[in-house]
């Protein structure tokens, strides 16, 4: 075979790979809070995962506080709560994602029954919406059609309940759904109860809430967010008013608790811990702490049992990491400062968990929920 003939298959294979690399696109989606006033409240960025760089595509407008945002696993759609911290009922909204060029176009939108919607998941199957209301502590489920639009509530569960910190317990509060690795329960923390309530899920009835699986929580504790493992399993929850993280074993449809971290470095503070998330190769949890500490806890996860080893605290750079995000490689963990207006992305040792600032993006208003899909 002539030297032509080999620089010439060379160019073919680097134009190919090229385009390969050139087709995945990754995206991040940020919602905020707009201060009751329409405006550009979600932002779509396209994410470079070699140098961790964010590079803004467009603003949504005309949304008043998209304060929580999920992405649906077929990863068509975006989903936000809307119309949040405002003294009428919330509502959810939808829009389809574009995976070429990452916009956004706005499909519909619909009461979630209750005020305050702070949380979205979405059924395995993209046929299902369910909706944390915080402030009217309640359970909004939505039937979404193939195209992404979303039918009235069809349900709406209501709950009762208290807890020992005025102010912040005097009525429950449900702070996040999440289902099963199953799909076929949810788990709810309720802030204001200290109560993991836990339901069936199902296309028949919907949710039941199963009495027997309840986890009574520390009074005062708050759980907020949940995560489980990503293989193992183990189940965590964040508990924002005691700035502590819960593990539980998970067999059987069944939390089992286990044993609970303190998150903050400090403890002389006002405790208000937010985020939780496991990394994708499953070895490393990391939590956000607010308030005076705004910081990261990293824990090491024990493959053998879940256990929990902290490894350190990550500052954000920034006021009150209210959300952050790992992308699907595991190399970058993005965070959003709210207060201090910024996103600040850090690259992660892959071996040690511990992080390091590598970029910043500043000028946002009150940034409040990430979420990250690659194409």
């Amino acid at each position: 075979m002539t030297k032509n003939y080999f620089i010439t298959l060379f160019l073919i294979l680097r134009i190919c790979f090229s385009f390969g690399q050139d087709s995945i696109n990754t995206y991040l989606f940020v919602g905020s809070y707009t201060l009751e006033e329409k405006s550009e409240g979600i932002t779509v960025y396209s994410f470079n995962s070699v140098t961790g760089e964010l590079s803004k595509i467009e603003g949504e407008n005309n949304l008043i506080n998209p304060s929580f945002l999920t992405i649906s696993p077929n990863g068509k759609f975006l989903y936000s709560c809307t119309d949040t911290k405002l003294e009428k009922h919330g509502s959810v909204s939808a829009f389809k994602i574009d995976s070429l060029t990452g916009k956004l176009t706005f499909i519909n939108k619909q009461t979630t029954g209750g005020r305050n919607p702070v949380h979205i998941v979405v059924d395995k199957n993209n046929k299902y919406i369910i909706v944390s209301n915080y402030t009217d502590a309640g359970i909004s489920v939505f039937k979404c059609n193939p195209d992404g639009s979303i039918w009235p509530y069809t349900e709406l569960i209501e709950f009762e309940g208290n807890s020992i910190i005025s102010g912040r317990q005097d009525n429950s509060h449900i702070h996040s759904c999440n289902l099963s690795p199953n799909g076929k329960y949810i788990f709810a923390p309720d802030l204001g109860a200290d109560k993991i309530r836990v339901f069936s899920f199902n296309n028949e009835n919907l949710l039941t809430e199963i009495d027997s699986l309840t986890i009574n929580t520390p009074k005062g504790s708050g759980p907020r967010h949940f995560t489980f493992h990503t293989s193992k399993p183990f189940a965590y929850c964040v508990e924002e008013l005691s700035g502590t993280v819960s593990f539980y074993s998970y067999q059987n449809n069944k939390l089992v608790f286990k044993n609970r971290y303190k998150s903050y470095k400090n403890p002389d503070t006002e405790y208000a811990s937010s985020d939780i998330h496991v990394s994708p190769d499953g070895k490393f949890l990391y939590v956000s702490n607010r308030q005076e500490e705004n910081s990261i806890s990293i824990f090491e996860i024990s493959q053998i049992n879940g256990e929990l080893s902290l490894r350190g605290h990550q500052s954000t750079y920034g006021k009150i990491p209210r959300s952050f995000v790992i992308d699907s490689a595991g190399k970058y963990l993005i965070v959003a400062n709210q207060v201090s207006n910024e996103l600040v992305v850090f690259s992660r040792n892959l071996t040690t968990g511990l992080l390091t600032k590598t970029y910043v993006v500043t000028g946002l208003r009150t940034p409040s929920s990430l979420k990250m899909i690659t194409f």
